[in-house]
Formats: C-alpha cells, structure tokens, sequence
C-alpha cells in the first residue's frame, strides 16, 4: 500500500471545510436589503465571492508541504475515478507535474471536493479523522 505525504487529519479538515463550500450556490438576490432573520439566512448560502470558507481552504492548502500538495490532487484524482490505488505513483507524477502554484484555485473549481477526496481515502483504506484541526496561519 502506498504511504501518503499528508495525514488523514489535514485531509478530514479540507474535507468538512470543501463540504461547507460546495452548498454555496449562486447569487439569486443580488440587491437584497432584507434582514437575514427575515429571510431564514437564505443569502448566507450565496457565493457572493467573498466566502470566508474558500479563503480559509486557501489559506489551508497554500500552507501545505509541495508534497502534501501533490497528494491532495492525487487522492482528489483517485476518488474521481481517474486511476486505481495500483496507479497512485501515476497519479502522484500527473498532480506533480500538473501542479501550477494554484492548487487550491484548481481544488475548489472541482464540484464535490469532500466526497471526491473523501472517495480517496477510502481507497487507502482510511477515513477522515475526528480530531478536529484548525487551519494554520
């Protein structure tokens, strides 16, 4: 079995923090001037651009080692069906290559990126843990 550069903690936090990002929808109430609690907190699930939690992931990933960079995008590639636990050092070479400096750029612009990369551990035979992580500054 492959080893990984990142632990399943790191991966589990960017889990949750991607799922929290990936409800957000577009703006559909561009001039709203209401109260949120008069709205139930309906613009609170808008992507107005200015979403705290993709810039907490951002900040997340940028801190990362290039290695645990790499294997971000490879488990998010592996749990997208894009190789085989047999091909992670396929995978690993194609994210290393690919890797432009914008990796959380690239990782946010994927739909489903918890479930993606939750779909990866999986395949390692991990599972994100419970120990809560806090994003390093």
């Amino acid at each position: 079995m492959p080893e990984l550069a990142i632990s399943p903690e790191k991966v589990g936090f960017l889990i949750e923090k991607a799922r929290e990002f990936d409800v957000k929808e577009g703006l559909v109430d561009p001039d709203s001037g209401s109260n949120g609690a008069d709205d139930d907190m309906i613009d609170v699930l808008e992507d107005d651009g200015t979403d705290p939690v993709a810039r907490e992931i951002t900040g997340f990933i940028n801190a990362l080692s290039e290695d645990e960079q790499v294997d971000l995008v490879a488990l998010m590639r592996l749990g997208r069906g894009d190789g085989t636990i047999e091909e992670w050092a396929d995978l690993r070479r194609e994210a290393a290559r690919g890797r432009t400096g914008h990796v959380a750029n690239y990782l946010l612009g994927e739909p489903m990126l918890g479930d993606l990369l939750a779909e990866g551990l999986d395949e390692f035979g991990l599972g994100p843990s419970d120990e809560r992580i806090t994003p390093i500054h």
